[in-house]
Protein backbone atom coordinates (compact mmCIF):
# COMPACT_ATOMS: atom_id res chain seq x y z
CA UNK A 1 0.00 0.00 0.00
CA UNK A 2 1.13 3.19 -1.12
CA UNK A 3 -0.30 6.50 0.28
CA UNK A 4 0.85 10.36 -0.96
CA UNK A 5 -0.54 13.23 1.41
CA UNK A 6 -0.64 16.77 0.33
CA UNK A 7 -0.53 19.61 2.67
CA UNK A 8 -1.10 23.21 1.79
CA UNK A 9 0.68 25.39 3.61
CA UNK A 10 0.97 28.94 3.36
CA UNK A 11 4.60 29.22 1.99
CA UNK A 12 4.74 25.66 0.61
CA UNK A 13 2.84 22.64 -0.17
CA UNK A 14 4.38 19.48 0.93
CA UNK A 15 4.34 15.81 -0.52
CA UNK A 16 4.88 12.76 1.01
CA UNK A 17 4.60 9.27 0.24
CA UNK A 18 4.35 6.21 2.80
CA UNK A 19 4.82 2.59 2.47
CA UNK A 20 4.63 0.39 5.37
CA UNK A 21 4.94 3.00 8.18
CA UNK A 22 7.73 4.66 6.41
CA UNK A 23 8.37 7.41 4.44
CA UNK A 24 9.74 6.66 1.12
CA UNK A 25 9.09 9.92 -0.64
CA UNK A 26 9.16 13.97 -0.30
CA UNK A 27 8.65 16.82 -2.23
CA UNK A 28 7.74 20.46 -1.76
CA UNK A 29 6.66 22.91 -3.76
CA UNK A 30 6.48 26.71 -3.32
CA UNK A 31 2.62 27.94 -2.95
CA UNK A 32 2.60 30.70 -4.95
CA UNK A 33 3.60 28.45 -7.75
CA UNK A 34 0.68 26.02 -7.20
CA UNK A 35 -1.56 28.93 -7.63
CA UNK A 36 0.39 30.54 -10.72
CA UNK A 37 0.66 27.31 -12.21
CA UNK A 38 -1.71 24.14 -11.06
CA UNK A 39 -0.58 21.86 -13.20
CA UNK A 40 3.05 21.97 -10.96
CA UNK A 41 2.10 19.66 -8.07
CA UNK A 42 0.09 17.10 -10.53
CA UNK A 43 2.84 16.56 -11.82
CA UNK A 44 5.13 16.28 -8.74
CA UNK A 45 2.01 13.60 -7.87
CA UNK A 46 2.83 12.03 -11.14
CA UNK A 47 6.41 12.15 -10.20
CA UNK A 48 6.06 10.28 -7.13
CA UNK A 49 5.20 7.50 -8.99
CA UNK A 50 1.99 4.67 -8.89
CA UNK A 51 0.20 5.22 -5.58
CA UNK A 52 -3.27 3.63 -4.05
CA UNK A 53 -5.08 6.57 -2.63
CA UNK A 54 -3.77 10.19 -2.02
CA UNK A 55 -5.01 12.28 0.74
CA UNK A 56 -5.67 15.67 -0.85
CA UNK A 57 -5.31 19.40 0.73
CA UNK A 58 -8.67 19.36 2.84
CA UNK A 59 -8.92 23.31 4.25
CA UNK A 60 -11.74 23.26 7.16
CA UNK A 61 -12.38 19.58 6.57
CA UNK A 62 -15.29 17.32 5.05
CA UNK A 63 -16.72 13.92 5.97
CA UNK A 64 -14.11 11.57 4.11
CA UNK A 65 -15.21 11.92 0.14
CA UNK A 66 -13.78 10.30 -3.02
CA UNK A 67 -12.82 12.33 -5.95
CA UNK A 68 -15.13 10.04 -7.70
CA UNK A 69 -18.14 11.55 -6.00
CA UNK A 70 -17.34 14.95 -6.67
CA UNK A 71 -19.59 16.31 -9.06
CA UNK A 72 -18.48 19.74 -9.00
CA UNK A 73 -14.86 20.17 -7.98
CA UNK A 74 -14.55 24.18 -8.20
CA UNK A 75 -17.69 24.94 -5.78
CA UNK A 76 -16.41 21.80 -3.75
CA UNK A 77 -12.92 23.01 -3.35
CA UNK A 78 -14.02 27.05 -2.79
CA UNK A 79 -17.34 26.68 -0.96
CA UNK A 80 -16.96 23.67 0.92
CA UNK A 81 -13.41 23.00 1.48
CA UNK A 82 -12.53 26.46 1.79
CA UNK A 83 -15.87 28.53 2.79
CA UNK A 84 -15.16 31.04 0.39
CA UNK A 85 -17.31 32.58 -2.27
CA UNK A 86 -16.49 33.34 -5.86
CA UNK A 87 -16.18 37.56 -4.91
CA UNK A 88 -13.82 36.79 -2.05
CA UNK A 89 -11.23 34.87 -3.98
CA UNK A 90 -11.37 37.63 -6.93
CA UNK A 91 -10.77 40.49 -3.83
CA UNK A 92 -8.27 38.91 -2.07
CA UNK A 93 -5.93 38.17 -5.32
CA UNK A 94 -6.35 41.67 -6.29
CA UNK A 95 -5.27 43.17 -2.85
CA UNK A 96 -2.37 40.76 -3.16
CA UNK A 97 -3.32 38.91 0.30
CA UNK A 98 -0.75 36.09 1.06
CA UNK A 99 -3.29 33.68 2.73
CA UNK A 100 -5.99 34.17 -0.08
CA UNK A 101 -2.64 32.62 -2.95
CA UNK A 102 -3.85 29.32 -0.57
CA UNK A 103 -6.86 29.67 -1.27
CA UNK A 104 -6.65 29.93 -4.86
CA UNK A 105 -4.19 27.47 -5.55
CA UNK A 106 -6.15 25.14 -2.92
CA UNK A 107 -9.05 25.15 -5.53
CA UNK A 108 -7.30 25.20 -8.80
CA UNK A 109 -5.31 21.82 -7.50
CA UNK A 110 -8.57 19.95 -6.88
CA UNK A 111 -9.88 20.85 -9.75
CA UNK A 112 -7.07 19.42 -11.35
CA UNK A 113 -6.86 16.25 -9.33
CA UNK A 114 -10.68 15.92 -10.28
CA UNK A 115 -9.83 16.47 -13.66
CA UNK A 116 -6.63 13.63 -13.62
CA UNK A 117 -8.58 10.72 -12.17
CA UNK A 118 -6.85 10.11 -9.74
CA UNK A 119 -7.50 8.03 -6.49
CA UNK A 120 -7.64 11.24 -4.41
CA UNK A 121 -10.02 11.61 -0.96
CA UNK A 122 -10.27 14.97 1.21
CA UNK A 123 -10.28 14.15 4.98
CA UNK A 124 -12.38 16.17 7.50
CA UNK A 125 -11.17 18.60 10.36
CA UNK A 126 -11.63 18.37 14.42
CA UNK A 127 -15.21 19.84 14.59
CA UNK A 128 -16.58 16.78 12.32
CA UNK A 129 -15.64 14.11 14.63
CA UNK A 130 -17.34 12.09 16.53
CA UNK A 131 -14.96 11.80 18.92
CA UNK A 132 -15.40 15.88 20.14
CA UNK A 133 -18.63 15.80 22.70
CA UNK A 134 -21.35 18.26 20.70
CA UNK A 135 -21.29 20.49 23.24
CA UNK A 136 -17.77 21.31 22.80
CA UNK A 137 -18.64 22.45 19.30
CA UNK A 138 -21.22 25.20 19.47
CA UNK A 139 -20.72 28.33 18.34
CA UNK A 140 -17.04 27.12 17.34
CA UNK A 141 -15.99 26.39 13.51
CA UNK A 142 -12.08 25.84 13.84
CA UNK A 143 -11.23 23.80 16.03
CA UNK A 144 -8.19 22.53 14.20
CA UNK A 145 -8.37 22.10 10.22
CA UNK A 146 -8.00 19.33 8.44
CA UNK A 147 -3.89 19.30 8.41
CA UNK A 148 -4.59 19.93 12.00
CA UNK A 149 -6.15 17.10 12.75
CA UNK A 150 -3.45 15.06 10.12
CA UNK A 151 -0.79 16.64 12.42
CA UNK A 152 -2.49 15.03 15.44
CA UNK A 153 -2.85 11.45 14.17
CA UNK A 154 0.95 11.94 13.91
CA UNK A 155 1.17 12.51 17.06
CA UNK A 156 -1.49 9.32 18.33
CA UNK A 157 1.22 7.17 16.28
CA UNK A 158 4.53 8.66 17.38
CA UNK A 159 3.32 8.35 21.20
CA UNK A 160 2.10 5.34 21.08
CA UNK A 161 5.48 3.98 19.69
CA UNK A 162 7.74 6.00 21.31
CA UNK A 163 6.18 4.98 24.78
CA UNK A 164 5.28 1.46 23.72
CA UNK A 165 1.60 2.17 25.06
CA UNK A 166 -1.80 1.40 23.13
CA UNK A 167 -3.58 4.25 21.35
CA UNK A 168 -6.39 4.44 23.72
CA UNK A 169 -3.46 5.08 26.46
CA UNK A 170 -2.16 8.16 24.35
CA UNK A 171 -2.70 11.51 25.86
CA UNK A 172 -1.13 14.73 24.95
CA UNK A 173 -1.70 18.73 24.10
CA UNK A 174 -0.63 19.45 20.36
CA UNK A 175 0.48 22.77 19.96
CA UNK A 176 1.15 23.66 16.41
CA UNK A 177 2.86 26.71 15.74
CA UNK A 178 2.26 27.42 11.81
CA UNK A 179 3.41 30.45 9.40
CA UNK A 180 0.36 31.98 9.90
CA UNK A 181 -1.73 30.47 12.60
CA UNK A 182 -1.34 28.37 15.44
CA UNK A 183 -3.59 25.73 16.88
CA UNK A 184 -4.09 23.86 19.89
CA UNK A 185 -5.63 20.32 19.94
CA UNK A 186 -6.49 17.76 22.84
CA UNK A 187 -5.84 14.41 22.46
CA UNK A 188 -7.11 11.76 25.26
CA UNK A 189 -7.33 7.95 24.91
CA UNK A 190 -5.78 8.41 21.45
CA UNK A 191 -8.80 10.25 19.92
CA UNK A 192 -9.39 14.28 19.44
CA UNK A 193 -11.66 15.44 22.20
CA UNK A 194 -11.16 18.71 22.10
CA UNK A 195 -9.32 21.96 20.04
CA UNK A 196 -8.84 25.26 19.20
CA UNK A 197 -8.06 26.41 15.67
CA UNK A 198 -5.66 29.38 14.06
CA UNK A 199 -8.58 32.06 14.39
CA UNK A 200 -9.67 30.12 18.25
CA UNK A 201 -5.84 30.95 19.70
CA UNK A 202 -4.75 34.14 20.28
CA UNK A 203 -2.39 36.08 18.23
CA UNK A 204 -0.96 34.24 16.02
CA UNK A 205 2.37 34.85 13.89
CA UNK A 206 -0.52 36.56 10.60
CA UNK A 207 -4.12 36.29 12.39
CA UNK A 208 -5.39 38.27 15.17
CA UNK A 209 -7.66 34.35 16.80
CA UNK A 210 -10.20 35.13 18.23
CA UNK A 211 -12.00 38.56 18.65
CA UNK A 212 -14.00 40.39 21.06
CA UNK A 213 -17.79 40.71 19.75
CA UNK A 214 -17.63 44.80 20.60
CA UNK A 215 -14.40 44.97 18.16
CA UNK A 216 -16.40 42.71 15.16
CA UNK A 217 -18.93 45.50 15.19
CA UNK A 218 -17.12 48.38 15.73
CA UNK A 219 -14.85 47.19 12.11
CA UNK A 220 -18.52 47.53 10.69
CA UNK A 221 -17.22 45.14 7.31
CA UNK A 222 -15.18 42.50 7.34
CA UNK A 223 -13.85 40.43 4.43
CA UNK A 224 -12.88 36.64 4.00
CA UNK A 225 -8.59 37.87 3.81
CA UNK A 226 -9.03 39.90 7.19
CA UNK A 227 -8.50 36.34 9.07
CA UNK A 228 -5.10 36.61 7.61
CA UNK A 229 -4.51 40.04 9.55
CA UNK A 230 -3.84 41.19 13.04
CA UNK A 231 -1.11 39.14 14.67
CA UNK A 232 2.08 39.06 15.64
CA UNK A 233 3.43 40.48 11.79
CA UNK A 234 0.98 43.74 11.67
CA UNK A 235 1.65 44.49 15.08
CA UNK A 236 5.71 44.53 14.18
CA UNK A 237 5.21 45.19 10.29
CA UNK A 238 7.40 42.59 9.95
CA UNK A 239 7.08 38.84 7.75
CA UNK A 240 10.06 37.60 9.38
CA UNK A 241 9.94 35.26 12.54
CA UNK A 242 13.92 35.99 13.21
CA UNK A 243 13.42 39.74 12.95
CA UNK A 244 10.91 39.99 15.46
CA UNK A 245 12.41 37.72 17.72
CA UNK A 246 15.44 39.67 17.82
CA UNK A 247 13.96 43.02 18.40
CA UNK A 248 12.33 41.07 21.04
CA UNK A 249 15.87 39.96 22.94
CA UNK A 250 16.85 43.70 22.46
CA UNK A 251 13.82 44.64 24.56
CA UNK A 252 12.40 46.38 22.10
CA UNK A 253 8.75 47.37 21.30
CA UNK A 254 6.51 46.79 19.80
CA UNK A 255 8.06 43.49 19.82
CA UNK A 256 7.96 42.73 23.18
CA UNK A 257 4.25 43.72 22.72
CA UNK A 258 3.56 41.10 19.70
CA UNK A 259 5.76 38.03 21.04
CA UNK A 260 4.37 37.97 24.71
CA UNK A 261 0.78 38.22 23.81
CA UNK A 262 1.38 35.39 21.30
CA UNK A 263 3.25 32.93 24.06
CA UNK A 264 0.72 33.86 26.31
CA UNK A 265 -2.24 33.10 24.08
CA UNK A 266 -0.13 29.60 23.53
CA UNK A 267 0.36 29.29 27.16
CA UNK A 268 -3.69 30.11 28.09
CA UNK A 269 -5.09 27.92 25.36
CA UNK A 270 -2.95 25.01 26.34
CA UNK A 271 -4.24 25.18 30.11
CA UNK A 272 -7.64 25.36 28.77
CA UNK A 273 -7.86 22.05 26.84
CA UNK A 274 -5.45 20.39 29.58
CA UNK A 275 -7.71 18.39 31.82
CA UNK A 276 -7.51 18.10 35.62
CA UNK A 277 -5.72 15.18 35.85
CA UNK A 278 -2.77 16.47 33.31
CA UNK A 279 -1.57 14.78 30.06
CA UNK A 280 1.64 12.69 29.41
CA UNK A 281 2.91 15.39 27.28
CA UNK A 282 2.76 18.36 25.23
CA UNK A 283 3.43 17.91 21.59
CA UNK A 284 5.07 20.89 19.49
CA UNK A 285 5.07 21.20 15.84
CA UNK A 286 4.64 23.34 12.61
CA UNK A 287 7.22 25.83 10.88
CA UNK A 288 8.13 27.76 13.63
CA UNK A 289 8.59 24.52 16.54
CA UNK A 290 11.65 24.20 14.32
CA UNK A 291 12.85 27.79 15.26
CA UNK A 292 15.14 26.94 17.85
CA UNK A 293 15.12 30.75 19.27
CA UNK A 294 11.17 30.50 19.49
CA UNK A 295 10.72 27.33 20.83
CA UNK A 296 12.88 28.00 23.50
CA UNK A 297 10.44 30.71 24.55
CA UNK A 298 7.55 28.00 24.37
CA UNK A 299 9.07 25.29 26.07
CA UNK A 300 9.83 28.06 28.84
CA UNK A 301 6.35 28.87 28.97
CA UNK A 302 4.84 25.17 28.45
CA UNK A 303 7.34 22.73 30.53
CA UNK A 304 5.25 24.22 33.46
CA UNK A 305 2.03 22.34 32.74
CA UNK A 306 3.49 18.91 31.13
CA UNK A 307 6.88 17.69 29.96
CA UNK A 308 7.71 19.15 26.27
CA UNK A 309 9.12 18.02 23.47
CA UNK A 310 8.61 18.58 19.04
CA UNK A 311 6.72 15.74 17.45
CA UNK A 312 8.11 12.86 16.35
CA UNK A 313 8.35 12.03 12.76
CA UNK A 314 7.91 8.46 10.36
CA UNK A 315 10.43 6.60 9.67
CA UNK A 316 12.39 7.72 6.63
CA UNK A 317 10.81 11.36 6.90
CA UNK A 318 13.74 14.14 6.36
CA UNK A 319 12.40 17.17 5.46
CA UNK A 320 8.22 16.84 4.93
CA UNK A 321 6.12 19.01 6.95
CA UNK A 322 4.39 16.79 9.79
CA UNK A 323 0.78 18.06 8.31
CA UNK A 324 1.86 15.73 5.34
CA UNK A 325 3.02 12.88 6.72
CA UNK A 326 -0.36 13.02 8.42
CA UNK A 327 -2.47 13.38 5.51
CA UNK A 328 -1.13 10.21 3.73
CA UNK A 329 -1.18 8.40 7.21
CA UNK A 330 -4.69 8.77 6.90
CA UNK A 331 -5.13 7.89 3.23
CA UNK A 332 -2.85 4.80 4.02
CA UNK A 333 -5.20 4.08 7.06
CA UNK A 334 -9.18 4.52 4.61
CA UNK A 335 -7.58 2.50 2.19
CA UNK A 336 -6.59 -0.10 4.86
CA UNK A 337 -2.99 0.15 5.11
CA UNK A 338 -0.28 -0.01 8.14
CA UNK A 339 -2.56 2.86 9.75
CA UNK A 340 -5.80 0.67 9.39
CA UNK A 341 -6.05 0.32 13.03
CA UNK A 342 -5.21 3.89 14.01
CA UNK A 343 -7.94 5.42 11.28
CA UNK A 344 -10.27 3.12 12.68
CA UNK A 345 -9.16 4.09 16.69
CA UNK A 346 -9.94 7.74 16.03
CA UNK A 347 -12.90 7.57 14.12
CA UNK A 348 -12.12 9.71 11.06
CA UNK A 349 -14.40 7.83 8.47
CA UNK A 350 -17.34 8.32 10.90
CA UNK A 351 -17.31 12.31 10.19
CA UNK A 352 -20.31 13.98 9.39
CA UNK A 353 -22.06 17.19 8.51
CA UNK A 354 -20.83 20.57 7.56
CA UNK A 355 -18.52 22.71 9.91
CA UNK A 356 -21.47 25.26 10.49
CA UNK A 357 -23.68 22.68 11.99
CA UNK A 358 -22.77 23.77 15.42
CA UNK A 359 -23.54 27.33 15.22
CA UNK A 360 -26.12 29.12 16.04
CA UNK A 361 -26.99 32.71 15.41
CA UNK A 362 -29.37 34.41 13.04
CA UNK A 363 -26.88 36.58 11.40
CA UNK A 364 -25.23 33.42 10.53
CA UNK A 365 -28.24 31.52 9.32
CA UNK A 366 -27.98 32.38 5.47
CA UNK A 367 -24.25 31.29 5.93
CA UNK A 368 -25.26 27.72 7.19
CA UNK A 369 -27.78 27.65 4.38
CA UNK A 370 -25.22 28.46 1.96
CA UNK A 371 -22.75 25.68 3.15
CA UNK A 372 -25.37 23.35 3.24
CA UNK A 373 -26.59 23.64 -0.05
CA UNK A 374 -22.80 23.95 -1.55
CA UNK A 375 -22.32 20.20 -0.02
CA UNK A 376 -25.19 18.43 -1.27
CA UNK A 377 -25.02 19.79 -4.57
CA UNK A 378 -21.02 19.42 -5.43
CA UNK A 379 -20.94 15.68 -4.12
CA UNK A 380 -22.81 12.62 -4.20
CA UNK A 381 -24.40 10.74 -1.11
CA UNK A 382 -23.68 13.82 1.57
CA UNK A 383 -22.65 12.73 5.28
CA UNK A 384 -24.90 14.62 6.73
CA UNK A 385 -25.76 14.77 10.96
CA UNK A 386 -28.51 12.33 11.56
CA UNK A 387 -30.16 15.02 13.32
CA UNK A 388 -30.90 16.79 9.79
Amino acid sequence: MKSLGIDPGTRSFDLVVVEGGRVVWEESIDTTEVAERPESLVEAVKAAGSVDIIAGPSGYGVPLTSNREIVDPYRFALEVLLLTRREDLTLGIELGELGIRVYEAITKVVVELWRSGLPVCYIPSCVLLPTIPPYRKVNKLDMGTADKMAVAVLGVFDQSRRYGVDYKEVSFILVELGFGYNAVIAVDGGVIVDGLGGTLTPTGFLTIGPIDAEIAVMGREWIRSDVFHGGVAEICGKLSVDEVLDGYEKGEEPYLLAVEAMLEGVERSVKSLTPSEGVREILLSGRYSRNPRFRRLVEKRLSKIAPVRVLGTLPGAETAKEAAQGYAMVGDGVAGGFFSDLIKHMQITEACGTVLDWVFHPRLNSAKEWLYKAYIESVKNPKLLKIQ
